[in-house]
């Protein structure tokens, strides 16, 4: 945890959502920010529903532990797999292998049972949805649940919301659900997806300015350590959605690309309304933590294209420098 801590503050990392805490996870958590050590703010999301979240939910929702270093309360649900293994559940099958069409990890009433015990307890719920077949699952269940058991204002989240048909991107919005959305996992995917989906599916897929332009918050993220923790790399697939080459020229599907403003508020302000801070942090304000960096150039003022190559200079969290680059 202390390599990780240093690595996210050296990348300019203020906070980080750890989306999938386990019992361990929270006695360490807990001991860092008792000692001062957790120079990192972590939102974290209980695992699952097994066993350690009757255990970590006991006392119901942790919120600003240790000087607000440190909170527990979101669940972390998992629908599918992934778009690339072709584990992302479709409701039709895949482009490219028309044998299959992924797999859903939970029927749809053992999801909404899930859902409406960590809603009636007062936890955000955040689910892993890739698939249209996960993202509609997670809709009609969240839907659902909502109806018996309330919790539409824990500004629930979709990870990832990846490939959604059409006819359900508007109900994003009107369930109140937050698009938790990695910005490199389009530029990592543009290799494979259409191959994966096909030409009519690819148009809900990847969709920032259509989920934007509906009024849906977007919290920006990058999804470590699967891709690399660097904001500055999100912005720029967010903005440019190319490589960092350029390729393809003019963007992969750029009709779906965010300007720079929009980008910056999903990595920054947006992530941490997701996170229920939005009045503590996420901008520089009277009243919020000093919660800040220092980096080498103004990214409002330079091409796009350079976005990803920014450095950080200085990491501050709380008024406390915790990180300074070499010179």
């Amino acid at each position: 945890l202390a390599a990780a801590v240093s690595h996210l503050s050296a990348l300019g990392l203020t906070s980080a959502g750890d989306a999938g805490v386990v019992a361990d996870d929270d006695r360490i958590y807990r001991e860092f920010a008792d000692q001062g050590k957790l120079k990192v703010r972590i939102y974290g999301m209980i695992r699952d529903m097994a066993d350690d979240y009757d255990k970590l939910s006991a006392k119901g929702p942790l919120v600003g532990y240790g000087n607000d270093r440190y909170s527990l309360r979101a669940v972390k649900m998992y629908g599918d797999g992934a778009l690339g293994s072709r584990g992302a559940a479709l409701l039709s099958p895949y482009s490219d292998d028309h044998s299959h069409s992924g797999l859903l990890f939970m029927s749809n009433a053992v999801f909404q049972a899930n859902a409406k015990k960590a809603l009636k307890a007062g936890y955000q719920v955040n689910v892993h949805a890739i698939g249209d077949a996960a993202n509609h699952q997670v809709l009609d269940g969240m839907e659902a649940a909502f109806k018996e058991v309330g919790g539409r204002q824990l500004r629930n989240r979709v990870e990832h919301a990846q490939v959604i048909t059409l006819q359900d991107i508007p109900r994003f919005k009107q369930l109140d659900l937050i698009a938790s959305m990695q910005p490199t996992h389009a530029t990592s995917d543009m290799n494979m997806a259409e191959d994966r989906i096909g030409k009519e599916r690819i148009k809900g897929a990847y969709a920032w300015q259509t989920l934007l332009k509906q009024g849906t918050v977007i919290a920006g993220g990058s999804d470590f350590p699967v891709e690399s923790a660097n904001p500055f790399f999100g912005l720029h697939s967010a903005v440019t959605r190319t490589d960092h080459e350029g390729k393809p020229i003019n963007g992969w599907h750029p009709e779906e690309a965010m300007t720079l403003l929009q980008a910056f508020r999903a990595f920054t302000l947006d992530a941490a309304y997701s996170q229920h801070q939005e009045k503590t942090l996420g901008s520089l304000e009277a009243g919020k933590w000093a919660d800040f960096i220092v980096v080498d150039r103004d990214i409002f003022k330079i091409p796009a294209a350079d976005l990803w190559k920014t450095q950080v200079l200085q990491t501050w969290v709380g008024g406390e420098r915790v990180y300074e680059a070499k010179r």
